[in-house]
């Protein structure tokens, strides 16, 4: 190869040769593969690289999304809470506020002066009717019945001396003896001698009275509660505050409300029989005690729109207390055979109710239900299931006609454990669908089919 021209170019100094020929003398002597042919290969290599790594993207990508294409068009398994549909009797319960009134209550104040002389109970303790609580020193009071005495005594001595008296004038009369009109004074003494006598007789009585109420007693059978005096204290008639207070517990009354628009209901089905009360504490959870419903009030409140019942309990161990804050549970009546299911089955749309039933091959359809009772946890449905099938209880946000599902927690029977009809004996209050809000849809949005 000739290189003579080479280093004619890089040997002559850059300035003595013209722009012009320099660049005419390179293009003639050096071909262009010699000056470009290295980074032509390196641009070539770079370009290929590139061409390599696009093409196996490419292919990574399109098989990504034919996988997820596939899954897609596979089913999908849900994992869900299920419940089995039951038959069972339901009890009816219409809910109220209340609180608990005592049947009897007395404040028991003194109605003599004196000073307590005895104290014969404990603070606390429940005693019967006529049991002796208080003595008042009765002495006083048994002196002036005393002397009652002693002047109905007197009077009536001469009392009968005017009498005699009157027998003798009387007999005196036919023979002239006596004056008529002194008769006839004579008389009249008797029967102001019986006046005074009789006058008598009722300040003893009062004054017996006096010493009676120097006894106080219980008027009913009841408890004391804390006593307000002691042994030795003075007390009057005119003191304001009591001495002690005494309340009937057994039996006991809870008045509560209900609204007006169900007093119907209640009356009719109180002509049938006598219906039955369970009290409940604050809470709603803990059943305090059992009664009989015993009247409605004959009013209702306008202000509020209820009405107020009293119902009768006997109280025997002591669980209810006067003022105590009640939830009141009236069983109106027990349908037999039901059709029940959790509460949480049901969900709403535009074609109203509706539930996800299991089917066979684990997965699910959406049925139409006809609602007839929701009773806290649990609700009765009139048609769109049987006693055999199973339903879907939580999870339903997630699902749709068809969908595969796998069911968590099984078990026989009742699943999810809220099939049952009031499990912890306390129903809930009116005819509310928990899970549902005033619009009718559920919670999670989910829609009917």
């Amino acid at each position: 190869m000739d290189t003579s021209n080479h280093w004619h170019v890089h040997g002559r100094p850059y300035e003595d040769a013209p722009e012009t020929e320099t660049l005419k003398t390179i293009a003639a002597n050096f071909p262009e593969r010699t000056l470009f042919a290295r980074p032509q290969l390196r641009l070539s290599l770079a370009l290929a690289l590139i061409a390599i790594c696009t093409g196996f993207s490419g292919c990574t990508s399109a098989d990504s999304k034919q996988q997820q294409r596939a899954q897609a068009a596979g089913p999908r398994v849900v994992s869900v809470a299920v419940a089995k549909v039951q038959q069972q009797d339901v009890p009816v319960y219409l809910t109220g506020l209340g609180s608990v009134t005592a049947f009897n209550t007395a404040n028991i104040k003194s109605r003599v002066d004196g000073q307590i002389v005895e104290v014969n109970f404990k603070e606390g303790q429940n005693v019967k009717q006529g049991e002796l609580l208080i003595v008042i020193d009765p002495r006083p009071y048994q002196a002036q019945l005393d002397q009652m005495l002693a002047q109905k005594f007197k009077d009536e001595a001469t009392l009968r001396d005017a009498q005699l008296n009157l027998q003798r004038y009387t007999s005196l009369i036919p023979s002239g003896s006596i004056a008529q009109q002194q008769v006839d004074t004579q008389k009249s003494l008797v029967d102001q001698l019986e006046g005074t006598v009789r006058t008598d007789q009722a300040q003893i009585d009062n004054a017996r009275l006096q010493v009676a109420y120097c006894h106080i007693t219980a008027p009913f059978a009841g408890r004391i509660g804390l006593r307000q005096v002691d042994k030795g204290n003075i007390v009057h008639a005119s003191d304001a505050n009591s001495m002690l207070i005494l309340t009937q517990l057994q039996p006991i009354a809870v008045i509560f409300t209900l609204p007006e628009d169900q007093l119907q209901s209640v009356s009719q089905h109180m002509k049938n029989s006598t219906l039955q009360v369970e009290a409940y504490s604050r809470d709603d959870q803990t059943k305090l005690a059992t009664g009989k419903l015993q009247t409605i009030d004959n009013q209702i409140d306008a202000t509020t729109g209820t009405a107020k019942l009293k119902a009768v309990f006997d109280n025997a161990d002591s669980q209810l207390w006067p003022n105590q804050f009640v939830n009141a549970n009236l069983l109106l009546e027990t349908r037999k055979n039901s059709t029940v299911l959790p509460t949480a089955a049901i969900l709403r749309g535009p074609q109203g109710a509706y539930v996800y039933a299991v089917k066979p091959d684990s997965t699910v359809e959406a049925r139409n239900v006809n609602i007839s009772l929701t009773q806290g946890n649990t609700t009765v449905i009139s048609s769109g299931l049987t006693a055999a099938d199973t339903v879907v209880t939580d999870g339903q946000d997630k699902l749709q006609t068809g969908s595969k599902i796998e069911q968590r927690n099984p078990g026989p029977g009742n699943p999810s454990g809220s099939g049952s009809a009031n499990p912890n004996g306390n129903p809930a209050a009116g005819n509310k669908t928990p899970g549902t809000n005033a619009s009718g849809m559920n919670p999670s949005g989910t829609q009917a089919p």
